[in-house]
C-alpha cells in the first residue's frame, strides 16, 4: 500500500490537548462499561471521528493530526480495562477498604507504570507484526479507513452525538428516575428443579454485541445458557437447598432468583474460571513460534540498523531501540519497589519483580498478536491475566506459605501490572497499524501513546473512587443490589484467594477445563475445514462467567449485525455503501456505549450525595409505585423502547435503501 512521504503536521498543540481530553473521557467511560458489563470495546474509531469533527473547526488540520489524537485517546480506554479487571479485586478481597488515601496514589502509579511498560514492550514487536509479517489488525485497518474518508467526519460526529444522547437518556430514565427497571428477571423453583430467565435493558450491551458480531455474541450467549439452563439446574437438583436459600422455595419467584444467583456465584461460575485458565494457556502455546520468531526478527532488524533515524524512512522510525531495551531492563527496579511495599520481604519481592517483567513482556506479545488476529475488542486479556495470577499465586504459596495474609493481594498486584501492559500492547498495535496505512511516524505515535497512557492513569483513580462510593462492586463487603458486577475483578479475587485458601471449587474449575479442551478441539476442527464460524474458547468462558442477563442483549446485538449483513447480501448492495453503512452502525453503537457509560458516571455523583441522607436513586420510584406504576408496566415500556433502539441501530447500519 502506497504511503505518504510528504511531511505533514502530526504532534501539534491542539492535537495533544484534544488527545489528552479524549483519553480521559474514554478512560472514564470504559471503566464504567467494564465494571458494569464485563467487556470493553476499542475507542479508536469513535476517537478518530470526534477528532475529525473538532479539528475541522480549525483552518488547518491534517490526517496525521487526527491519527495522533486517536492514538492518545485509545490508550486511555485500553488502560482503563487493565485497571478495572484487577485492582477492584483488592477491595473485593478486603485488602483495601476503598480507593481513597494512599490507595488513590497506588492506583495511579500501578496504572501509569503498567501502561508505560506496555508501550515499551510493543516497540520491538512493531516491525515483526506489522512490517515484516503483517497481521490483519482489523480495527487498525477500520480506523485508517475512517481517517482516509475524513470528509465524512462531520456526519459521523452527529451520529455519535445523537446515539450518545439516546444511550445517556436511557440510563438516566431507568437509573435516575425509575420509570423502568434496568434488569428484567424471574425464576421458579418446582421442588428441586430451578428455571431462571432474565435480560438487561441496556443499549450499551446491545451495542457491544453489535460490535463484536454474531460469532462472538452467540458463543457468549451459549456459554451463559449452558451455565444457567444446564449447570445451575443440575446443581439445584443435586444440591442442598438450605445452603442457598432460607424458607420454602416452591412458588417464590424472588427466592428462586436469589438461589440461582447464589448457585452461580459460589459454584458454576468457576466453570468459566477453569475454561479461561485453559484458554489463556492455549493462547500462549498456540502462538509461541510466531511470537518467538517475530521478536527475534524485530530485534535483529533494529540491531542491524541501530534503531535510530539513520537509513530508515520517516514512516519506519521507532524510538531508539537501545534505550527501549535499557528502560525495559531497568524497570525491574521500580517493579521491585512496588512489590516491596506490598510484600515487605526482599527474598520474595526481587524474584516476583523479575516474574512480573518476564510475564508482562510475554503476555504483551500474546495480546499484540491476538489483536492482529481478532482485534482489540475481542482480545483475551482476561484469560492472559488469569494465567498470570494462577502462576503467581502458586509461586507465592511456595515462597510465602498458604497462611500468608497478603498473598492473594500480592498476586493481584502482579496481575494488575501485566494486565495494564497487555491491554495497552494490543490497542497500541492497532494504532500503529492505522498509522502505517496513513503514513504516520511511528516514534511520534509512541510518544502520544505514552501521553495518552499517563492521561488515562490520572483520571482512573478518581473514577474508581466515585463508582465504588456510588455503586459498589458485587462480591465486596457491603455491596448492595445495584452494585456493579465487576466480573473480571471478582474472577481475579476468586482465583487468587482460592489458590491460597485451598477452598476454590476445583471440581467446577476442572469441569471448565474439560469443556475448554472440547471447545479447542472443535475450533481446530473448524479451522482445518476453513469454516467461517469459529469457537474461540475465551468467548464461551466469559459467557459462563457472566450473569445471563448480560449475555442476552449482547446476543441481540450480534443478531442485528447478522441481519444487516444478510440484508446487504440479499440486496447486493454496492461495496462502498456497505462500508458506509457498517461504519455508521459502528459509530451509532459506539455512541450508545459512550452516552450510557458517561451518564452512569454522572449519576454516581447524586448517588454519593443522596447516600449522606440515607436515600438512593431512582428518586421517583416510590412516587411511581404510589401511582400504581409497577415493574410490569415499566418493564413493558423499557422493552418497547429498547426495541425502538434496536430498529434505529439496524436502519442506521443498513443505510439507504438500494434497488
Amino acid at each position: 500500500m502506497e504511503q505518504r512521504e510528504t511531511p505533514l503536521a502530526e504532534i501539534t498543540i491542539k492535537a495533544v490537548i484534544l488527545g489528552v481530553l479524549l483519553s480521559m473521557i474514554l478512560a472514564a467511560a470504559n471503566a464504567y462499561l467494564g465494571l458494569f458489563a464485563g467487556m470493553t470495546v476499542s475507542a479508536s474509531i469513535p476517537a478518530a471521528v470526534v477528532s475529525m469533527g473538532v479539528l475541522r473547526l480549525f483552518r488547518r488540520s491534517t490526517i496525521l493530526e487526527n491519527n495522533i489524537v486517536q492514538t492518545a485517546a485509545s490508550a486511555g480506554e485500553s488502560l482503563a480495562a487493565g485497571v478495572i479487571f484487577t485492582l477492584p479485586a483488592l477491595v473485593i478481597l478486603g485488602f483495601w477498604d476503598g480507593f481513597g488515601g494512599t490507595n488513590f496514589w497506588w492506583i495511579t502509579i500501578i496504572a501509569a507504570f503498567g501502561g508505560l511498560l506496555g508501550v515499551l514492550f510493543t516497540i520491538p514487536l512493531r516491525r515483526a507484526l506489522i512490517v515484516e509479517d503483517p497481521l490483519q489488525f482489523p480495527e487498525g485497518i477500520a480506523t485508517a479507513e475512517v481517517l482516509e474518508t475524513g470528509q465524512q467526519g462531520g456526519r459521523g460526529v452527529w451520529i455519535i452525538g445523537i446515539a450518545a444522547l439516546v444511550g445517556g437518556a436511557f440510563k438516566l430514565i431507568a437509573k435516575g428516575i425509575g420509570l423502568w427497571p434496568e434488569v428484567l428477571e424471574g425464576a421458579r423453583a418446582f421442588g428441586r428443579k430451578l428455571v431462571y430467565g432474565g435480560t438487561n435493558l441496556s443499549p450499551a450491551l446491545l451495542s457491544v454485541g453489535y460490535i463484536v458480531g454474531l460469532n462472538i455474541a452467540v458463543l457468549i450467549f451459549l456459554g451463559g445458557a449452558a451455565n444457567w439452563y444446564i449447570a445451575i439446574p443440575l446443581c439445584a437438583w443435586l444440591g442442598d437447598w438450605p445452603v442457598y436459600a432460607e424458607g420454602e422455595m416452591a412458588g417464590q419467584a424472588m427466592t428462586a432468583v436469589e438461589a440461582a444467583g447464589n448457585l452461580w456465584s459460589t459454584k458454576t461460575r468457576y466453570i468459566g474460571v477453569g475454561a479461561m485458565l485453559v484458554g489463556g494457556l492455549w493462547t500462549i502455546i498456540k502462538m509461541r513460534r510466531s511470537l518467538l520468531s517475530g521478536i527475534v526478527s524485530g530485534l535483529r532488524a533494529y540491531g542491524a540498523m541501530g534503531g535510530d533515524s539513520g537509513p530508515l524512512p520517516r514512516t519506519d522510525r521507532d524510538m531508539p531501540m537501545k534505550w527501549i531495551l535499557i528502560l525495559i531492563i531497568a524497570s525491574v527496579v521500580p517493579l521491585f519497589l512496588v512489590y516491596e511495599v506490598f510484600v515487605g520481604q526482599f527474598s520474595i519481592s526481587l524474584p516476583m519483580a523479575v516474574v512480573m517483567l518476564i510475564a508482562g513482556f510475554l503476555f504483551s506479545a500474546v495480546a499484540a498478536y491476538m489483536a492482529g488476529l481478532v482485534g482489540s475488542s475481542n482480545n483475551p486479556i482476561s484469560g492472559i491475566t488469569i494465567a498470570t495470577i494462577v502462576v503467581s499465586s502458586l509461586l507465592l504459596v511456595i515462597l510465602m506459605g498458604r497462611d500468608a495474609k497478603n498473598g492473594p493481594a500480592a498476586a493481584i498486584i502482579i496481575g494488575s501490572v501485566v494486565c495494564c501492559a497487555a491491554a495497552i500492547a494490543g490497542d497500541n498495535m492497532q494504532d500503529l497499524k492505522a498509522g502505517r496505512i496513513v503514513g504516520a511516524t511511528p516514534w511520534k505515535q509512541q510518544v502520544m501513546q505514552m501521553i495518552g497512557t499517563l492521561s488515562g492513569a490520572i483520571v482512573i483513580a478518581p473514577v474508581l473512587m466515585l463508582l465504588h462510593k456510588a455503586y459498589g462492586f458485587k462480591g465486596a463487603p457491603g455491596a448492595g443490589d445495584g452494585a456493579l458486577t465487576a466480573v473480571q475483578a471478582n474472577l481475579m479475587a476468586s482465583v487468587s484467594r482460592g489458590v491460597f485458601r485451598g477452598d476454590m471449587p476445583w471440581t467446577f474449575a476442572f469441569i471448565g477445563m474439560a469443556v475448554a479442551v472440547g471447545i479447542i478441539v472443535l475450533d481446530l476442527w473448524l479451522e482445518a475445514r476453513k469454516k467461517p464460524f469459529r469457537t474461540p474458547v475465551l468467548a464461551v468462558a466469559i459467557g459462563f462467567y457472566l450473569p445471563l442477563e448480560l449475555s442476552v442483549p449482547i446476543f441481540a446485538g450480534g443478531l442485528i449485525h447478522w441481519a444487516v449483513a444478510r440484508f446487504h447480501k440479499r440486496r447486493r448492495t454496492p461495496a462502498e455503501r456497505v462500508e458506509q453503512g457498517n461504519r455508521n452502525g459502528l459509530l451509532f453503537a459506539s455512541g450508545l456505549i459512550t452516552g450510557e457509560a458517561l451518564m452512569g458516571i454522572l449519576l454516581a455523583i447524586p448517588i454519593v450525595i443522596l447516600k449522606q441522607f440515607d436515600k438512593d436513586l431512582p428518586i421517583f420510584k416510590a412516587a411511581l409505585e404510589r401511582m400504581g406504576w409497577t415493574n410490569v408496566h415499566g418493564g413493558t415500556l423499557g422493552v418497547v423502547l429498547l426495541l425502538g433502539v434496536i430498529l434505529w441501530l439496524y436502519f442506521t447500519a443498513r443505510g439507504r435503501r438500494t434497488d
